[in-house]
């Protein structure tokens, strides 16, 4: 019995420290993240196709029109729809509401440092994130994710509370 605890403690010890070296591995990258395509998805309606007529006698297609009776028709563009800026720009909400969004999701790692999440006390970080980055890139990085931390805005989380959150942590740490 005891020759088997040997062959597997190495195994395990082995497991453990590869997942922890995994969990503690940091992306520092300071590139932007990639541009959004924040387009509303297009709802289906519901009614139902134009029927169309059968073909009369003289419009039945014939070894000549086949060809260009079953090619679909296809629209001419003019010119090209820039849908990034189709909406509007997502505004925080207030700070009351900022501090509610914080008390709930945001304190778990950064009033402790969790995932090398910037605790709220440490005013130095802050300034400096936001110097280097920016107070936009700040809450969209929040609200969509980045490196270790987690997207915000999810489920019924808007992301006007995410940014508000991202305003009563900056008024924390001035």
């Amino acid at each position: 019995m005891k020759h088997q605890k040997l062959k597997v403690q190495p195994l395990i010890f082995s497991l453990c420290l590869g997942l922890w070296l995994t969990g503690c591995g940091s992306d520092n990258s300071t590139s932007t993240p990639a541009p959004v395509n924040e387009t509303q998805p297009s709802t289906p309606t519901s009614e139902p196709a134009p029927a169309q007529p059968e073909p009369s006698v003289e419009t039945q297609a014939t070894p000549e029109t086949a060809e260009t009776q079953d090619a679909p028709e296809v629209a001419e563009v003019t010119e090209p729809v820039d849908v990034t800026t189709s909406h509007a720009p997502v505004e925080a909400a207030s700070i009351e509401v900022g501090k509610a969004r914080y008390e709930k999701t945001c304190k778990v790692c950064h009033d402790a440092g969790l995932l090398e999440a910037p605790k709220i006390t440490d005013k130095a970080e802050w300034q400096k994130r936001l110097d280097e980055k920016g107070l936009e890139t700040l809450q969209a990085h929040s609200a969509k994710g980045f490196n270790k931390m987690p997207a915000q805005a999810i489920g019924d989380v808007a992301e006007s509370e995410v940014y508000a959150a991202v305003n009563y942590i900056l008024e924390q740490a001035k």
